[in-house]
C-alpha cells in the first residue's frame, strides 16, 4: 500500500512539473496552479461556471474518471445530459483541463467557425502515432490538407458507380453465399466479425488493388485483424489515461500494454508494407493501376513530400501510414454502423418489413404486397441493386442515420486547442485543453431529439412525403463537419444500403442472446463487446 501511494504522489509530481515547465511558461505554471486551487470552486476562468465531475487540486478528476472506467461513453453521457448547456470540464492530474460538449452550436464553433483553432494537436497525435503515424486522420496542417487533396478525387459519382461493381462482387461471390451455408446448417455467426471482414476485403480491393479474401472458406482468425483490434484499442486506453505519463513510461521501458501495443503494430505494418512492395512490383512490371494507393505512391516521390511531412518522414513511412489510416476508415467504421444496425433492426421487426417492401418495390422483382413471402428463396440469383435504386431507399437511409444517431462509429473526437477562446455556450476555453465532442451523447440529448431520443425511429428523418430529409450535420456529426468533414461519407452509405438491402431481400438475423443490451467497447470505434453472434433464417421461413 505504502508503494502504490509512494507511486501516485510520484505520477501527481510529474504531471505538476510538466505544467510547470511547460514551453509557454507562465501559462504552465498558471494552469497548474488553476488546478491546485481555483478548481474546486468550478469557476477559474471568465465565462459561465462549468459544470462536470468533482475536481481535486493536482489530481483533478481521477478519483471520478477510475470509479467509472468502465463504463465512460455512459457516464459522459449522462453529466452532458444534466449539464444545462451540454457541457462539462474534467480535470486532469496536474490541473490540465478536457472541454467535453454536446451542444451542436459549440460543435459547429469548434469544426467550422474556428477551425484553424482546433487541430488534433501534438498531444492528442501522440497518442495514435505509432499505429497511424501521420495518416490522413492524424494529420494537421499541409500534411492534412495534401492527403485530403489526392484522396479526394476517390470519391466522385464516377468512383462511386465503379465502387458499387466491387460491393457486388463482395455481397453476390462471398457474404450471400456464407450467410446462405449458415441458415442451411444452424450454424452460429458473429455478425461484427463477418461485417469487419468484408468491410476489410472491400476496402483493399478499392483503394489498394489487393484481395486479402478473409470472407472465404471456414473463416480463419486472420492475424491483421485482431492485431489491428487490440492496436486501436489500446490506443484508445491511452486516450483516457488520466495523465500521459504512465503510458509514454510504459512505452520506454516496452512493458505491459505498450509491449502489446509494439507487437500488434509490428503486424499491422508487415501487412501494409506488403501491400507497399507488391504495388511497386507490379509497377515494375508495367501493371500500373490507377486507384488510391497509386496516387499516393505517385505522391510519396515528390521531392516536396519532405518539406510537407517533416524532416525524416520517408516515402515507405508516408505510405504505410497512408494505408493503415484508410483500412481504420473504410474497416472499422461500417462494420461498426451495420452491427448494430442489424441488432437493433432485431428487436424493430416493423423496420425490417419496411426496408424489405421498399427495396421489392424498387428493383420491381415482385410486388410489395407479397414481398415477406418470396423474399430470401435461395434459388433465385441475389438481386443487383443499381446506384439509382441505392439513392431512392429513403426508409433506409433514413434507418442507418437513426442507427448511427444512437450508436455513431466513432462515438466521440477530440481536438486541442490552440489559443484561448470562448465557447458559445459561454465555457471558457483555455490554450492547450483538450476540447472533445461527443456524438454518442449528442444522440442521447432531448435538446435536439425530443422526448423519444432514446427510441430508435427512423420516422424522424423522412419529411411529409416519405423523402429523406437531412439534418444539421451538427446536431448529428456522426460525419464531423465542417472543413474536415468525411469525404467518404457517400461511399459508406453506399456500401451500408447494399449490404443491407441484399442481406434482408433474403434472409433475417435472429440473435443467439435475444434479452443480451450489448455494450460498447471503449475505443476508436464502438465496436460490439463480445461480438454480436447471430443464427440466420432465410426470409420466407422467418416469416412463416
Amino acid at each position: 500500500m505504502t508503494a502504490l501511494l509512494l507511486l501516485f504522489f510520484l505520477l501527481v509530481l510529474a504531471a505538476g512539473c510538466s505544467c510547470l515547465f511547460r514551453k509557454d511558461g507562465f501559462r504552465g505554471r498558471l494552469v497548474f496552479v488553476s488546478g491546485c486551487s481555483g478548481l474546486l470552486r468550478k469557476s477559474s476562468f471568465p465565462g459561465r461556471p462549468f459544470h462536470g465531475p468533482r475536481v481535486y487540486p493536482f489530481v483533478g478528476s481521477v478519483f471520478s474518471l477510475w470509479k467509472n472506467r468502465g463504463r465512460l461513453l455512459e457516464w459522459y453521457s449522462e453529466m452532458l445530459v444534466e449539464s444545462p448547456t451540454q457541457t462539462i470540464v474534467v480535470g486532469r492530474l496536474g490541473g490540465g483541463r478536457t472541454v467535453v460538449t454536446a451542444n451542436p452550436a459549440n460543435v459547429e464553433h469548434i469544426l467550422r467557425t474556428k477551425f484553424e483553432n482546433y487541430p488534433k494537436g501534438e498531444p492528442f497525435t501522440a497518442i495514435l502515432h505509432d499505429l497511424l503515424g501521420r495518416g490522413i486522420f492524424n494529420a494537421d496542417g499541409d500534411g492534412w490538407k495534401m492527403q485530403r487533396r489526392v484522396a479526394s478525387y476517390e470519391f466522385n459519382t464516377r468512383s462511386l458507380r465503379s465502387f458499387i461493381v466491387q460491393v457486388v462482387e463482395e455481397v453476390t461471390d462471398r457474404l450471400l453465399p456464407l450467410l446462405r451455408e449458415a441458415s442451411e446448417t444452424s450454424r452460429c455467426l458473429d455478425l461484427q466479425d463477418v461485417l469487419q471482414r468484408f468491410a476489410f476485403d472491400n476496402i483493399c480491393k478499392v483503394a489498394f488493388g489487393v484481395d486479402p479474401a478473409c470472407l472465404d472458406g471456414s473463416l480463419p482468425v486472420f492475424k491483421f485483424a485482431r492485431a489491428f483490434d487490440v492496436a486501436t484499442d489500446l490506443c484508445a486506453r491511452r486516450a483516457a489515461a488520466p495523465v500521459s505519463l504512465v503510458w509514454k513510461l510504459k512505452r520506454v521501458l516496452n512493458v505491459g500494454s505498450e509491449r502489446r501495443l509494439a507487437r500488434a503494430v509490428e503486424v499491422v505494418n508487415e501487412f501494409a508494407m506488403d501491400v507497399i512492395r507488391k504495388r511497386r512490383k507490379e509497377m515494375g512490371c508495367g501493371n500500373g493501376k490507377q486507384d488510391l494507393l497509386s496516387r499516393l505512391m505517385a505522391l510519396a516521390n515528390r521531392p516536396h513530400l519532405t518539406a510537407i511531412m517533416g524532416a525524416g518522414h520517408l516515402s515507405h513511412e508516408f505510405l504505410r501510414d497512408s494505408i493503415v489510416s484508410f483500412i481504420l476508415a473504410g474497416r472499422d467504421t461500417t462494420s461498426a454502423a451495420l452491427t448494430w444496425f442489424f441488432w437493433l433492426l432485431c428487436s424493430h421487426p416493423h423496420v425490417e418489413h419496411t426496408i424489405r417492401r421498399e427495396t421489392a418495390r424498387l428493383v420491381g422483382v415482385r410486388g410489395a404486397g407479397d414481398a415477406d413471402a418470396s423474399a430470401g428463396q435461395h434459388h433465385d440469383p441475389p438481386v443487383v441493386f443499381t446506384y439509382e435504386q441505392l439513392q431512392q431507399m429513403n426508409y433506409l437511409h433514413a434507418s442507418l442515420c437513426e442507427a448511427m444517431r444512437l450508436y455513431p462509429p466513432v462515438p466521440f473526437d477530440s481536438k486541442h486547442a490552440l489559443q484561448d477562446d470562448l465557447l458559445p455556450d459561454g465555457t471558457f476555453v483555455t490554450r492547450g485543453d483538450r476540447v472533445t465532442y461527443h456524438p454518442y451523447a449528442m444522440g442521447r440529448m432531448r435538446t435536439i431529439w425530443g422526448p423519444d431520443c432514446l427510441e430508435f425511429k427512423p420516422e424522424r428523418w423522412l419529411n411529409e412525403n416519405g423523402l429523406y430529409a437531412p439534418r444539421n450535420p451538427f446536431m448529428f456529426a456522426v460525419f464531423q463537419g465542417g472543413v474536415r468533414v468525411c469525404l467518404g461519407k457517400e461511399m459508406a452509405f453506399i456500401q451500408m444500403k447494399y449490404i443491407v438491402a441484399s442481406v434482408i431481400s433474403n434472409f433475417s438475423l435472429c440473435p443467439v442472446d435475444t434479452h443480451r443490451t450489448p455494450k460498447c467497447i471503449s475505443s476508436l470505434t464502438a465496436r460490439m463487446v463480445g461480438g454480436f453472434p447471430v443464427f440466420v433464417k432465410t426470409a420466407n421461413s422467418n416469416n412463416s
